[in-house]
């Protein structure tokens, strides 16, 4: 019986927001005072130039959603608002400390969690708090996430009122069943009146999230939530496949069994549908999972090869130095990563401490490097070369051979110094940055990594 590429290729593998993945992290070569030598290093040779970029992660939400992976403390207290803006900006002071100048700010992304939990007062005294240390960056971007059902009108004018041009709302999928079972319900209604406001307030940039492969999920659904998605008209949208993860603790994956999901062909079926629909209302493929109107700032940076991804998604500007503000936030120094504890109260004690937040980490090795650069390619660009021959390494031989295969179902283009992805080849694109996955190659997983590719 003959297969479907999907069933052939829907194996576990990475979404590649970062090469090494964290997984493959060497911490026995990491250390605290390596990060710092590394972060100011990046800060000299990028500041003047591109500035720096802010990731800053706001972990509170109200109610569990279980769909979600994301690290979150769930509470309807809102007095741990204040405790917590007091310890990010702690926390950026000390890396400010570290700084022979003032930093500027080229992005700032507020991430969550939900961060329009937090107050209009709380927000202002965050980004006010951070430019009491820095200075913004000549065409600089602020974006936020925003959950349609809490988002206010102050909160956007505010945000607005602090440079944020781009926000992203949270949708997932419209329909009731699927809803009630990742427990988040949410009318079109709220959707469209944020979509409204945002778009009134003067936001260059509003995108929306969705999902396919969700519990109870169907094409019914798919093709009623892109044809409401169209009728708000959002300048760039995330159509993420479900990343099921239920083995990793407390992302609260629960609610529904794992025969409730669209399997295979099946869940492919609704990504196909969603993606021709999407075409055919004038949206672009710009990168893995992302779509984006031509009008939009990210179309034009993928036109232009200018696109960047990194823990903050994919970006139309590219910084050298990322800082990661708060539990659980990763940092990117480009050389190397830090991240800091995923536990709320370890992280209050350690900035009491005047100490980093920073758990673990790694330094990246020249090899890490070249890989790096040549997976960031193949997600940004769809293609990737080796002419340079600083992109040359000694296993490019055996990946190009495990690439074989892929080239033989047509997915990928081989050609003398260069592999291009096919139209076709799109949606397995983590299938082909896996053959350049080093670390994967060395060493497979023993136990559940990671969610399924396709």
């Amino acid at each position: 019986m003959k297969i479907s590429l999907t069933q052939k290729y829907n194996v576990p593998g990475p979404r590649y927001t970062s090469y090494p993945t964290v997984p493959y992290w060497d911490e026995s070569n990491f250390t605290e005072q390596k990060w710092v030598e590394s972060f100011q290093k990046s800060f000299a040779e990028s500041n003047s130039e591109n500035g720096i970029s802010l990731y800053i992660h706001l972990p509170f939400c109200e109610s569990m959603c279980t769909f979600c992976g994301c690290n979150k403390r769930i509470t309807k207290n809102h007095s741990v608002e204040e405790t917590y803006i007091k310890a990010l900006l702690k926390e950026w002071s000390l890396y400010c400390g570290l700084l022979p100048k003032k930093p500027l700010i080229k992005e700032i992304h507020l991430g969550g969690g939900t961060p329009t939990f937090f107050s209009v007062n709380n927000l202002e005294h965050l980004i006010n708090g951070i430019f009491c240390f820095a200075n913004k960056a000549e065409h600089y971007e602020f974006s936020f996430e925003g959950h349609p059902n809490n988002t206010t009108y102050e909160q956007l004018k505010k945000l607005y009122d602090l440079g944020f041009r781009r926000v992203s709302f949270g949708v997932q999928d419209y329909a009731e069943k699927v809803q009630k079972a990742i427990h988040r319900i949410q009318p079109f209604h709220n959707v469209a009146k944020v979509t409204f406001w945002a778009k009134e307030i003067g936001y260059t940039s509003i995108g929306h999230d969705l999902i396919f492969g969700l519990p109870f999920q169907n094409i019914e659904n798919i093709v009623d939530t892109i044809e409401k998605t169209n009728s708000l008209k959002p300048d760039r949208l995330a159509f993420y496949s479900y990343a099921h993860v239920p083995w990793i603790k407390g992302n609260g994956q629960r609610g529904f069994n794992d025969e409730n999901l669209p399997k295979d062909i099946e869940k492919r079926k609704l990504y196909e549908v969603g993606k021709q629909l999407l075409s055919k209302n004038g949206y672009h493929e710009i990168g893995m999972d992302h779509f984006a109107l031509t009008s939009d700032r990210l179309y034009k940076a993928s036109q232009n090869n200018k696109l960047h991804r990194n823990f903050m998604g994919y970006s139309a500007s590219k910084t050298q130095l990322m800082i990661g503000l708060g539990v659980s936030s990763i940092s990117d120094s480009w050389y190397s990563f830090a991240q800091n504890t995923k536990n709320i109260e370890d992280y209050y004690q350690l900035l009491e401490w005047d100490k980093l937040p920073v758990v673990k980490g790694h330094i990246l090795t020249n090899e890490d490097l070249i890989i790096r650069k040549h997976i960031l390619n193949l997600t940004c660009e769809f293609e990737t070369s080796w002419t340079d021959k600083n992109l040359y390494f000694n296993e490019l031989p055996d990946v190009l051979l495990s690439l074989k295969e892929i080239e033989k179902d047509n997915l990928i283009c081989i050609e003398e110094n260069r592999i291009r992805i096919t139209e076709a080849g799109r949606p397995f694109v983590r299938n082909i940055c896996m053959a350049f996955d080093l670390h994967l190659k060395r060493k497979s997983p023993e136990t559940n990594l990671f969610s399924m590719t396709i």
